[in-house]
């Protein structure tokens, strides 16, 4: 991405993609000089490399983050994010300033947070691999065969560590906290896990 400026005033005037040509006064010139000219040459006509800072971006499963800023200093074109907004952590629920604008009942879910989310998916998990042998419970209602003791372990093993999921969700104190829970760290054997932790899946 490129910045033409005005260096009467170091300002930005246009944002460049650099996929076409452009004209500057009478002249004209081909896309070809995004790719083939030296920052020193396109310099010479005003246009410059914009290097982005995320210093402040964060992830945007946890955070809103801002549209980025650009400047120039006289020198170099940066673009800036500015500081990322956590997202709802928690459910927010319609208020009586909202019913009396009309917005919804008083009480009732105006928005879900990320806690509610988090947890609809740890549910589906859980569905999902339990559903990997329910034919075994079937096969017991139906034909009254034994389910193996192995099954039904692992079966109680996911309902356990599901528990625990939606428990450490629910008690995470603010968005930084369930970002936490979710962040893979390197182990000393090579392996990566989360705070949170994983459900048990069958060998």
């Amino acid at each position: 991405m490129f910045a033409l400026v005005d260096k009467s005033d170091n300002s930005i005037t246009k944002i460049l993609n650099g996929n076409r040509g452009i004209t500057l006064g009478d002249n004209q010139y081909p896309r070809a000089i995004f790719s083939l000219w030296t920052e020193a040459e396109r310099n010479a006509i005003n246009i410059y490399t914009i290097t982005i800072d995320e210093s402040k971006r964060k992830d945007e499963e946890w955070y809103i983050n801002t549209n980025i800023t650009y400047s120039f200093d006289g020198t170099n074109a940066t673009g800036s994010y500015g500081d990322a907004t956590a997202k709802a952590h928690a459910d927010a629920n319609f208020t009586a300033q909202d019913e009396e604008d009309g917005l919804g009942t008083e009480g009732e879910l105006k928005s879900e947070g990320l806690k509610t989310k988090l947890i609809r998916t740890v549910k589906l998990q859980a569905e999902n691999e339990l559903n990997k042998t329910d034919w075994y419970i079937t096969r017991n209602a139906e034909k009254n065969t034994a389910i193996p003791s192995a099954i039904t372990t692992h079966r109680d093993a996911v309902r356990s560590k599901q528990a625990a999921m939606e428990t450490a969700i629910t008690n995470a104190s603010d968005t930084p906290a369930l970002e936490t829970l979710y962040t893979y760290t390197r182990q000393d054997d090579g392996s990566s896990t989360r705070p949170l932790g994983e459900l048990p899946t069958l060998e």
